[in-house]
């Protein structure tokens, strides 16, 4: 709102002071945020018409203000411009609505017949005065400029405030809920109980289902679990982290990701096995093809972590960087701790000669005995009768 006639508090029973605004004005306290914004409050809820009493927004002055000229819907465009030709450093140029001209026009043209300070008109946003330019003329033409003593920031502030600051906004609750500090542990609590239950289920698998093997898989999720923490460690406070529901909801997902990783390895071990391979070879042709199924869904997981974290807000992006980092130290484990391992482990007699307890049993599996071509021998002809 653009309210005529802002000037500093007169000397008491100052001219053109109504008795009751000015005991308003002498009661009018603007040395705290929490008064100015209860003074804001009733200066924006009087009508347009009245005269009222106002701070300025860092508290420095008082207002009595006129009436509304202009309201803030009236203004087209405001930006801060840097004014090099006439030296007046950063600026602020208004441009206004054809209607909003028309009442800027007549707001000016009575104030510039006035003496200081009742040749200023002040700009209110939310009931406090963010500035108080002084009129020397009557400005026309739908267009004005507000100089003096700007600096880019408040320049751009107020340009900011003129055109954007009479968007109507309006907000509707939709829900509204009251945690207590004791539910949000209690949550985080049950959270890190099913991460517990569910980690206890994935181990229970890898030992019923390959045995020896899964003690590969037992220390590369050690090693994986290790690394995350250390890293969030270091991480969190640049970052803000902090370990939340969503945030070990991510650490369960990953669970599951990084052992699917060792469980496509075992595979293609088995398979190549199955083919009647031993263990060494085994372990060496079937890496290139689980590699190749690693990095691709690995991959994938990591897309969507990041479109994740990007897009949105609040506690979601804790659950997004922790599925995103538990990803790409699966990859990191896998190729740095799972496949030399494997390939130790391979020249150890109890797997290297398939141990029922290995879990790379060629009996268990099912293994063709490959096939072999007699020493000496040779295709034989068909003689002619």
């Amino acid at each position: 709102f653009w309210r005529a006639g802002g000037m500093p508090p007169p000397p008491p029973g100052g001219a053109g002071i109504p008795p009751a605004l000015q005991k308003q004005l002498n009661a009018l306290d603007c040395s705290t945020k929490a008064s100015r914004a209860a003074a804001g409050q009733k200066a924006a809820a009087t009508k347009p018409s009245d005269p009222v009493v106002a701070c300025k927004d860092d508290g420095t002055q008082k207002y009595v203000l006129g009436p509304i000229g202009v309201e803030g819907t009236d203004v087209k465009d405001a930006k801060a411009v840097f004014d090099s030709q006439q030296g007046q450093g950063w600026i602020v140029q208004m441009d206004f609505t054809s209607e909003g001209g028309k009442k800027f026009a007549d707001v000016t043209g009575k104030l510039a017949t006035k003496a200081q300070p009742q040749n200023q008109f002040a700009i209110v946003l939310d009931g406090a005065v963010v500035s108080d330019p002084r009129v020397s003329e009557r400005l026309n033409g739908g267009n004005a400029t507000i100089s003096g003593g700007f600096t880019q920031k408040s320049a751009e502030d107020l340009g900011n405030m003129l055109s954007y600051g009479a968007l109507p906004l309006s907000f509707k609750i939709d829900d509204e809920t009251t945690v207590t500090a004791a539910l949000g542990g209690e949550q985080l609590h049950a959270g890190l109980i099913a991460g517990a239950i569910g980690l206890a289920l994935v181990v229970l698998y890898l030992v019923a289902y390959y045995r020896g093997l899964s003690l590969v898989a037992l220390a590369s999720l050690c090693v994986s679990a290790i690394l995350t923490y250390a890293i969030m460690t270091l991480l969190g406070p640049a970052i803000g982290f902090a370990l939340n529901l969503p945030a070990v909801c991510g650490a369960i997902v990953a669970i599951g990701i990084t052992a699917d990783s060792f469980i496509v390895y075992f595979e293609r071990i088995r398979d190549e096995i199955r083919e009647g391979r031993t263990l060494r070879p085994a372990v060496e042709r079937g890496w290139p093809r689980a590699r190749r199924t690693i990095l691709v869904s690995d991959f994938v997981s990591f897309l969507a972590a990041a479109v994740l974290f990007i897009v949105t807000v609040g506690k979601v992006k804790g659950f997004a960087f922790t599925l995103g980092l538990t990803t790409v130290l699966d990859v990191v484990v896998v190729f740095f701790f799972t496949k030399p391992l494997m390939t130790l482990l391979a020249r150890r007699k109890f797997f290297a000669d398939g141990h029922s307890w290995s879990g790379l049993d060629p009996k268990r599996l099912g293994a063709r005995p490959p096939l072999r071509r007699r020493r000496g021998s040779a295709p034989t002809q068909t003689k002619e009768a």
